[in-house]
């Protein structure tokens, strides 16, 4: 009696190529890993949320002058000395009674609420953006320098961003604000310039270790080692292999700096050594959150949205960048399933 020839198993049958390029034509054209990272961020709500949310705020501070319904150092002289409440609330005092001129009613001197909010937008956006990028313009060349040479500069460079990084973050804002307040430094614009340098004179340190780091790593890749074989100088090298390739990280670092920024403006705002208010009716930046959140803590019982306005104001921007840098990093990750 024959005996029944055993099938082969199908896993170990190899596909024929006809197969291969149906499987191929079904998934689609092969993206680019840019696509594949837009792909993944946009997938996460939050974080398309939050951008669209920047956005929107972007757009608001551009067109503040055409979105305000009032001119935001511009005081009710009638009704000056009382504060107005939101529109939707009816006081005893006629005026403190709300009315649709004041969405979000006035201050104590006569001011909108909401025209002063809409402005300070543009302080904020300014606090996030600008020492952001100071921020990476020392951090990032202080990291690569670092990395790439090792030895006594690296060991340099790092006792010096030891030494940057030991000193009280807070406490030194505080001190510079206190200090160069009466400079020609401290009356630039209202004291908004010698904010974006404060803020940004201790805050590279952890972008020179996070890029360090990478450097670190990445100098002994194969593909590194390949373009220093080939004769590639230094400067090439860190241009066109090192540095793209250590982005990644370096952006997601940049986008929780931000909001780590417009919280300390708050913060000093609220203590008082913040940006000094422009009285000025063509001021482009006549008052910032954290100076508004300073004013709502005195009077909140009069008129909570002087405090209840900027508070949230704040926090919605901050939880806004913190998504979108939660959806950068998870974009950025090649683990990820596409």
């Amino acid at each position: 009696m024959s005996t029944p020839l055993t099938p082969t198993p199908a896993a170990n049958v190899a596909p024929s190529p006809a197969l291969v390029v149906a499987d191929d034509i079904r998934r689609g054209p092969a993206r680019s890993l840019r696509q594949d990272a837009w792909r993944r961020f946009r997938r996460n709500y939050l974080a398309t949320a939050g951008m669209v949310y920047l956005v929107l705020l972007v757009a608001v501070a551009v067109a503040a002058p055409a979105v305000a319904p009032q001119n935001p150092v511009q005081a009710d002289v009638k009704n000056a000395g009382t504060y107005r409440q939101a529109a939707w609330i009816e006081a005893t005092n006629p005026k403190q009674t709300g009315l649709w001129d004041y969405p979000l009613g006035t201050d104590s001197v006569g001011r909108d609420v909401l025209s002063r909010l809409i402005y300070g937008a543009r302080v904020s956006l300014l606090v996030a953006l600008i020492p952001t990028v100071i921020i990476l313009l020392i951090g990032v060349p202080v990291g690569l320098m670092a990395g790439y040479a090792g030895g006594w500069l690296d060991g340099l460079l790092m006792r010096l961003t030891d030494v940057i990084y030991a000193f009280p973050a807070l406490l030194f804002f505080i001190v510079m604000q206190v200090a160069l307040r009466e400079t020609r430094l401290g009356q630039l614009w209202n004291g908004l310039a010698l904010l974006l340098v404060t803020l940004s004179v201790l805050s590279w340190t952890g972008v020179a270790r996070l890029v360090r780091g990478e450097m670190l790593s990445l100098k002994e890749q194969e593909f590194v080692l390949a373009a220093r074989s080939g004769g590639a100088a230094m400067p090439r090298v860190i241009l066109r292999h090192i540095l793209p390739n250590a982005l990644g990280p370096v952006i997601v670092a940049a986008a929780f700096i931000a909001p780590g920024a417009i919280i300390a403006e708050a913060i000093l705002g609220y203590l008082g050594v913040g940006i000094s208010p422009d009285i000025r009716l063509d001021a482009p930046l006549p008052s910032s959150w954290g100076t508004m959140i300073f004013d709502g803590y005195r009077a909140w019982q009069s008129q909570p949205w002087m405090l209840i306005g900027p508070s949230l104001a704040v926090g919605l921007t901050t939880l806004a960048f913190t998504f979108v840098g939660d959806g950068i990093r998870d974009a950025l990750d090649v683990r990820e399933g596409r």
